[in-house]
């Protein structure tokens, strides 16, 4: 079959053909709301354009990484893939753009819905995957309705070891409303470093990419960016 004949569907399973190594899976969920306008967006924006770079040029996790891109924004409280998965070989970091609310339960939910199907592809393509990452990074509160049940639909999926969830905080944001998507403790952005933040996200999901099946989940030091 030529690639002209591909249809969409076909290309993930030709994608896993060409490369089967077992897979991390990464979402980013990211609050792209109207209090980002300005600077946070585009600081927002260098982050990823760095985590793109940082990823391809690891060997390993350029092969190994799949990432997917999440925004909670609009005005009608959506919740929007950016980026569809895709090997970090192959990832091209989205340009977001502030606006609108923030529906953090619907990204969260969506997030969830996305890791179900694609670990279905992955065990239908007979590809191993580690446990998916969540990274939550929010700086306001959530404005949709019932978010309060997909945080605990998140916390559910976390006890049963479907997902890990890590919730970010930038400048302004209502720890204690992040504190409800994750078992562990939200970790706040110090002022705008989100591109120290991205470098960290890659260093750790590289590392936990290479780790033996089954080991305990790795994390790079996070004095760069966290505040304490």
């Amino acid at each position: 079959m030529t690639p002209d004949n591909l249809t969409n569907d076909m290309i993930p399973y030709v994608e896993f053909a060409d490369n089967a190594n077992e897979r991390t899976p990464c979402v980013l969920v990211l609050d792209c709301s109207g209090s980002m306008r300005g600077e946070p967006i585009k600081q927002l924006n260098a982050g990823l354009k760095a985590l793109e770079k940082e990823l391809k040029e690891d060997i390993d996790a350029s092969s190994r990484v799949q990432i997917l891109i999440i925004k909670a924004c609009g005005k009608e409280d959506e919740a929007v893939v950016a980026s569809d998965w895709i090997d970090a070989m192959n990832f091209t970091a989205p340009t977001m753009e502030a606006g609108g609310l923030t529906p953090l339960g619907k990204a969260v939910e969506l997030a969830l819905k996305k890791i179900e199907a694609q670990k279905d592809l992955y065990d239908s393509c007979g590809v191993s995957s580690k446990r998916p990452w969540i990274f939550l990074v929010s700086d306001g509160e959530p404005t949709d309705y019932g978010w309060e049940q997909a945080a605990e639909k998140c916390i559910e999926a976390q006890k049963n070891k479907k997902v890990i969830v890590h919730a970010i905080g930038t400048q302004g944001a209502n720890l204690e409303k992040l504190a409800k998507f994750s078992i562990m403790a939200p970790k706040r952005l110090v002022g705008l470093k989100f591109t120290e933040f991205f470098l960290w996200l890659s260093r750790s999901v590289s590392c936990v990419s290479k780790a033996a099946p089954h080991a305990d989940d790795l994390l790079k030091d996070i004095n760069a960016w966290n505040e304490e």
